[in-house]
């Protein structure tokens, strides 16, 4: 099953291009799921998240809605997460998982984080941690990028997250690869000049996809779907609602 979406969808600089001007904060995940099926949740790699939150996100939305979380910074940059730390964000995320609304849990490491035997273990000790859930990893460096990678995460059913990023020596190839039950694609976009020199994170980011640049995707895209059981798209390119165009000109060309 395919869903489209986009990495958070809280944001003030889509009031009134994506949102309504009267929109409050609380009533945006319901506009949104109107548009999208499942968003990726970010806010919990900055702070660990709580049941309470999940159980009133999922309020909001259709049954058929679907989250994706990602991993707190302990568990995927610092590496120094408390066994507690793991137990607090099972047990939050379980609240979707009980309503079927959780996709999967997304561990992105930093480009620090190096092809290693050691790093190789953490990952899958991670995956021993979240056993019940479905583990999805991304990498920033491109040294990860080999067989042997793609037979490790195979043989633990961790799922290899792809990316669009900007062509730049050692980021990640623009490649479409499954490795487990879940397939993900995140667009990060293409901005290169301001992909190490910016002043404000959001920079980065700040990019918008023009269609013959999506239609390289669309095949790829086809093949995980048919590969996986749920194959997650979002779009990271989120400043001035850029991530939302890009998401309603794939599903176009996806004609879904």
């Amino acid at each position: 099953m395919l869903h489209i979406g986009t990495s958070g969808y809280s944001y003030k600089d889509w009031v009134g291009t994506f949102y309504p001007e009267s929109i409050k904060q609380g009533e945006m995940l319901t506009v949104y799921s109107q548009s999208f099926s499942f968003t990726e949740i970010n806010s919990t790699y900055y702070k660990l998240p709580n049941a309470y939150m999940f159980y009133n996100m999922q309020k909001k939305t259709g049954e058929d809605f679907m989250f994706t979380v990602k991993l707190h910074g302990s568990m995927t940059h610092t590496r120094d997460a408390s066994d507690k730390a793991y137990d607090d964000f099972s047990e939050a995320v379980n609240v979707l998982s009980e309503v079927n609304k959780l996709g999967c849990i997304m561990a992105q490491f930093p480009y620090s984080f190096h092809k290693t035997n050691d790093n190789i273990s953490y990952i899958q000790r991670l995956k021993e941690r979240f056993y019940e859930q479905e583990l999805v990893v991304e990498f920033r460096n491109n040294k990860w990028i080999a067989e042997d990678t793609f037979d490790i995460l195979r043989k633990n059913n961790i799922g290899y997250i792809c990316v669009d990023e900007p062509s730049i020596s050692g980021l990640m190839d623009r490649k479409a690869i499954s490795t487990g039950k879940t397939s993900y694609i995140r667009f990060h976009g293409r901005n290169s000049d301001k992909w190490y020199n910016h002043n404000e994170a959001y920079e980065r980011y700040d990019y918008l996809y023009k269609e013959d640049e999506l239609k390289e995707w669309v095949d790829k895209v086809k093949r995980l779907e048919q590969d996986t059981d749920n194959c997650f798209i979002s779009f990271n390119n989120h400043f001035r609602a850029q991530a939302v165009l890009n998401g309603m000109m794939l599903k176009k060309l996806l004609e879904v």
